[in-house]
């Protein structure tokens, strides 16, 4: 066996744990505010596509991670304004995200089909420490988007157990009449935070776009990451630093296939191994289809349900 070959795919599945974690962060803060959104997959998809396009013509990285940013928020603003304000089926809209990001993301980038991308990320030099036996090539081969995004879940575990809006945005999710009940804004409290995960739901896909694809491809930028994210939210319980965790094993059971393929392992075929996390995501989502299941999954507890002063 080749130990070189599975110390690239560990490298690798923490690569692309970037992506999951970010998207399954946009998604916790979202439904954290008792708010559904399906439509991650439709996110990372129009994240990828302006982020591409954007960087094609100008040829600058950080405006075409700008662009992405601002995309998702519209993208999630929209989806605010339908579930919070016209208090849309959540479901219904989230999915409606999917195919409305799917489609246009097709649209924009179909003529740049196939392109290879005008920038890259590219990972930090730590010089000898990259030459650690196992653990230097495993942990020290990454960009800087991928430390601070460990930051970052770091910071959103913080803010929402240790800080004042953070009580105020769980409550918003198990207990909305009682957050209005003591003069919070129950609408103003979801808005904000449909509209920062959606934020970074796209930057997700614009990172995976420039640091991940070699091409623009539709069909294979995020290949159903959106979808994992979403199982990934549930398989942390809600909380961000366990999203590090599953997001490092989803990435690891999508590289996995391509290792037995070099070492020529067929305990199981590679076809099926590729199917583990989608047979999960598709599993998670089964599950949440029930308020008794979502409850004992840990769910917020009125999540999916819209708020309206009198009502409850």
């Amino acid at each position: 066996m080749n130990s070189n070959i599975w110390l690239l795919t560990f490298a690798d599945a923490i690569s692309i744990a970037t992506t999951l974690i970010l998207a399954s962060l946009g998604a916790i803060l979202t439904e954290r505010s008792g708010v559904i959104n399906l439509g991650v997959e439709g996110m990372l998809l129009m994240g990828a596509v302006t982020g591409f396009v954007v960087a094609d013509s100008s040829g600058n990285l950080w405006l075409a991670l700008l662009v992405s940013v601002l995309v998702g928020v519209v993208l999630s603003a929209v989806h605010a304004a339908l579930t919070i304000g016209l208090r849309a089926n959540q479901i219904v809209s989230g999915l409606a995200m999917v195919i409305f990001g799917t489609g246009l993301s097709q649209f924009i980038g179909k003529p740049v089909e196939g392109l290879p991308r005008p920038v890259i990320i590219r990972p930090l030099n730590f010089g000898a420490l990259s030459d650690i036996p196992i653990l230097g090539p495993v942990v020290f081969g990454h960009d800087l988007f991928t430390y601070l995004t460990w930051l970052l879940a770091a910071g959103l575990s913080f803010y929402l157990h240790r800080t004042r809006p953070g009580l105020l945005l769980r409550a918003t999710g198990d207990a909305p009449a009682t957050v209005d009940a003591q003069g919070g804004s129950v609408a103003r409290i979801r808005w904000m935070h449909v509209i920062a995960g959606g934020a970074l739901m796209s930057f997700a896909g614009a990172w995976y776009m420039f640091a991940r694809a070699a091409a623009w491809s539709q069909a294979a930028t995020t290949n159903g990451i959106g979808w994992i994210a979403l199982a990934l939210v549930v398989f942390a319980s809600w909380r961000p630093l366990r999203a590090i965790g599953g997001a490092v094993l989803f990435g690891f059971t999508l590289q996995v296939p391509f290792t037995l393929q070099a070492e020529q392992i067929s305990i199981l075929p590679p076809t099926i191994v590729a199917m583990f996390p989608y047979l999960v995501t598709l599993a998670v989502l089964v599950a949440l289809s029930t308020p008794r299941a979502r409850r004992l999954l840990g769910a917020p507890k009125l999540l999916g349900q819209p708020f309206v002063r009198d009502e409850r």
